[in-house]
């Protein structure tokens, strides 16, 4: 019998090197390959741009928006509810007043301001607080600034101090400007993709490095402010709005699509709405478009993006109504801000507002006048540098060009309906805060507009380019990146000597904040011109310096709680004269500082008589007992 041969296992032939080398080099040319090696550049460009920007130019919160909304997440992250250690004498008011009328319940008379306990607050909407304490939740925050406010002594204090042992940089704001610059990545790349579904990848690539280079979204990037996450919702917004018009057209995704995309653009307009109250003013263009753009069916799109706005917010006014009787809390007088009844944050700061001061000016007429005159700053300085450069005028010429693709055409209405109402909601809603910062501020909502503004006029500029007959296509390249170049100037400029400090001083100087705070017990209240800033670096329960340093003050003292101590910065002590010291009057805190700076003494009835001399003459800390004396800190009186 024969054996069955035997079958051996070969080696599979040797590929010689020269092909495996081709191979390779193949790989890396047109394969899998160059599209890593593409995208590890462009991950270490980005990363690089990110470093230097935060070498070169961070600062700093100097926002009393973004403290405010820093401390409201920092008590959210702790269990604390939606409470608020920045106390406005407007929300005492609301408060007290909404109590005694018998509409709040569970409620003891014997703390009728809710200044004994957490005090509600009643000035922010709560998403994106909710989000920094989601942030908080996560990431190791060290609010504690080691020290003693000269050197650092503690090894963690390296990361607070330069190497000249002066106070240099916060890290809890570092982290809260980490994250918006993360909210902004994620808007750049939604725009890439909507500009590379709407016109090509050319047009994409440029919107996206133009959008990176705008400086001024870098600099909001660093603010703390809530800017960087209405401009992601509002760039979803168009997207949105844009598929919904396409599904209509092209009678894609079935015939319930338009409406879920309707529901989906409402969504993400109340989530904007709870973010900055006047984002909500939106819904008006959302619902224009629907209506014009949408079909047969505009009606139950319309309906449907209004119910879910409305089903967003509702729930947000119910819980202020409740506690105060106005469905958006002290953010319902903003349209009476920096108006002549109410000139500066005078309302704000008001325990008893002079309501009667609406007899002999008419709310419609001062908000009509305060429309008209901001309108006119508008126009003349922010609609020029819409898109936060120059290329608002390739935007604003490209209106007279038509394109082939109706959902561009379409979009682009929704970017013209948007600007009346943001200009209009803009002007109305100026406070002082744009004062304090003329464009980075929580009140500039023309700059919601930058991504769409800038991908139409970059398209523009490609629609021009395309007219000329270039002899080479390098020149085509140089052109672009020349056209790049000119747009982020300013972002070029930022890398140059000097450096810019992180400091925001004055009048926010962090160590020293902690140092008067630690003096104080938690359940202990302060009163500050820089109430914010004592709430998110101090952690004290603070009062918004009143009107006058007599009534108001002994109103809230003697009746609500007690002021233990009384804490101004270079934000009073180095006020105008004429304005804020001698206009006021003789109960002025301006003619309290000048009475304490002059003539070295305090009102003989005033109950804080303890005062630190050394800190004169930029900072004025006074309070009831010597708390920094070391032989009374173990006996207070």
């Amino acid at each position: 019998m024969e054996e069955p041969p035997k079958t051996t296992l070969e080696p599979p032939p040797k590929i010689p090197l020269g092909p495996r080398l081709q191979q390779l080099i193949h790989l890396f040319e047109v394969g899998l390959g160059t599209q890593l090696l593409k995208w590890g550049v462009l991950a270490l460009a980005t990363i690089t741009l990110f470093v230097g920007y935060n070498w070169r130019a961070y600062k700093n919160l100097a926002a009393p928006e973004a403290m405010d909304a820093a401390q409201l997440a920092r008590n959210l992250a702790e269990g604390k509810g939606y409470t608020t250690l920045f106390v406005r004498p407007l929300s005492i008011y609301l408060l007290t007043n909404h109590d005694a009328a018998g509409f709040a319940l569970n409620v003891s008379q014997a703390d009728p301001g809710r200044l004994k306990r957490l005090h509600p607050d009643l000035a922010n909407p709560p998403l994106y607080p909710l989000l920094l304490a989601g942030l908080m939740k996560v990431l190791p925050f060290q609010y504690d600034i080691p020290g003693n406010g000269v050197v650092s002594n503690a090894k963690a204090g390296k990361y607070f101090w330069n190497k000249d042992g002066q106070f240099w940089w916060y890290p809890p704001d570092f982290l809260i400007a980490l994250f918006n610059q993360l909210l902004f990545l994620a808007m750049v790349v939604l725009t890439y993709f909507l500009a590379q579904r709407l016109f090509d990848v050319w047009v994409a690539w440029v919107s996206a490095i133009l959008l990176l280079g705008t400086e001024l979204l870098w600099r909001f990037s660093v603010s703390g402010l809530s800017t960087m996450l209405l401009l992601l919702l509002f760039v979803g917004v168009a997207w949105c709005l844009s598929l919904a018009e396409q599904s209509v057209r092209e009678s894609k995704w079935g015939a319930s699509a338009p409406a879920f995309l309707a529901a989906g653009a409402g969504l993400l307009t109340g989530l904007g709405g709870l973010t900055r109250y006047a984002f909500g003013w939106i819904i008006l263009p959302v619902v224009l478009f629907l209506v014009l753009f949408t079909g047969r069916r505009r009606a139950v799109n319309a309906l449907a993006a209004l119910a879910v706005f409305a089903a967003v917010l509702t729930p947000w006014t119910v819980r202020n109504y409740h506690l105060c009787g106005l469905p958006f809390g002290t953010a319902t007088f903003t349209v009476l801000e920096k108006t002549e009844p109410f000139p500066e944050m005078r309302l704000q700061r008001s325990l008893k507002p002079n309501w009667s001061l609406l007899q002999r000016y008419p709310v419609l007429p001062v908000a009509w006048y305060k429309l008209i005159i901001n309108l006119r700053e508008t126009v003349s300085t922010d609609l020029p540098k819409l898109g936060g450069s120059w290329v608002s005028a390739f935007f604003l010429v490209g209106l007279m060009l038509a394109f082939k693709n109706p959902t561009i055409n379409r979009l682009r209405y929704f970017t013209l309906f948007c600007l009346p109402v943001l200009a209009t909601a803009q002007a109305l809603g100026t406070t002082a805060w744009s004062e304090a910062s003329p464009v980075i501020n929580s009140e500039n909502l023309l700059v919601l507009l930058t991504p769409l503004v800038l991908v139409f006029g970059v398209s523009l500029f490609f629609v021009l380019l395309d007219q000329i007959e270039l002899p080479m296509i390098q020149l085509r390249y140089g052109i672009i990146g020349l056209f790049g170049a000119m747009l982020c100037l300013p972002m070029i400029l930022v890398f140059l000597p000097p450096r810019s400090s992180a400091r925001t001083y004055p009048p926010y100087n962090p160590p020293l904040i902690q140092i008067v705070c630690n003096w104080m017990k938690p359940t202990e209240l302060m009163m500050s011109d820089v109430p914010w800033a004592v709430a998110w670096y101090g952690r004290r329960q603070c009062v918004w310096l009143t009107l006058n340093a007599q009534d108001d003050f002994f109103a809230i003292n003697d009746y609500l709680k007690p002021v233990n101590a009384l804490y101004l910065t270079p934000e009073t002590m180095d006020g105008k004269f004429l304005s804020h010291f001698y206009r006021p009057g003789e109960h002025s805190w301006g003619s309290f500082v000048l009475d304490v700076q002059l003539r070295k003494e305090l009102p003989p009835d005033f109950p804080l008589r303890k005062s630190l001399p050394v800190f004169l003459p930029e900072q004025f800390f006074i309070s009831d007992w010597a708390r920094w004396d070391v032989k009374q800190a173990g006996h207070e009186p």
